[in-house]
């Protein structure tokens, strides 16, 4: 096991198959409040932000208003379905097949990604390195989470490559000087179709695929890239083709 490179996972979209899960009740739950309202095409750009974030800026969008206590009642909702989504195809396979150290960095809230780490049994990948939005000031897309993951495994951001399947995600990871690939394998993904992976790449993702079975691959790939960039640079080369 390589401890000097980390392959870094978001949870939500990329480890288990829940966005389109949050969507639905999210819609749900402000459809039932906003019953006059065209809710889905507000809140499903803003998957992959702090679901708080996506409440106050879909009421924003829809001049509508939620009272702290609705937020919190709907983000409880979002989460007790989005536990129960299936494992992301492939991904146990994908991880077990990478010697690298592992850790999950998600935007939602701890209890919640160590209840479903726990019960889909990833949680043996990660161990206790797992980071969430409510340990760091500010949640992605700032990069608070991605350097806090890396200060907390004592390695320079360089030497890890994360994979997000979200905006917000791509953009923290990349902003913390970090390599990114972007998974459009979900179910949500497939209502972005290609602007989705295109919108992956814009905010900086290097390569995006829709497989786990890819994942071991792009990471060897990663691995053998960043040896050669080290090399060039040694020699007074530039060469960025990837971030590490």
């Amino acid at each position: 096991m390589r401890r000097d490179r980390v392959l870094i996972c978001d949870c939500d979209g990329v480890l288990i198959d829940s966005e389109a899960v949050a969507a639905k009740m999210l819609v749900s739950e402000l459809q039932a409040r906003w019953p006059h309202a065209d809710v889905e095409p507000v809140v499903m750009p803003l998957l992959g932000l702090r679901i708080e974030r996506v409440l106050e800026e879909s009421a924003a969008a829809l001049n509508e208003t939620l009272a702290p206590v609705e937020m919190d009642a709907i983000r409880r909702s979002v989460e007790a379905a989005a536990q129960q989504a299936p494992m992301m195809a492939g991904v146990e396979a994908a991880l077990a097949q990478i010697a690298l150290t592992k850790a999950c960095a998600s935007n939602s809230y701890t209890a919640y990604v160590a209840a479903v780490l726990a019960r889909t049994g990833l949680d043996r990948f990660f161990g206790s390195r797992v980071f969430c939005a409510d340990r760091v000031p500010r949640p992605k897309p700032a990069p608070d989470i991605y350097i806090a993951a890396a200060d907390a495994l004592g390695v320079p951001s360089v030497a890890c490559v994360v994979v997000e399947d979200s905006v917000a995600g791509v953009a923290a990871a990349t902003a913390a000087g970090m390599a990114v690939l972007g998974f459009a394998g979900g179910t949500h993904a497939e209502h972005g179709g290609r602007a989705h992976a295109e919108a992956l790449v814009q905010a900086g993702a290097k390569q995006i695929f829709d497989d786990m079975r890819a994942l071991p691959a792009l990471v060897d790939q990663w691995m053998t890239d960043a040896a050669a960039t080290a090399r060039t640079a040694m020699n007074g080369k530039g060469d960025a083709s990837w971030q590490a």
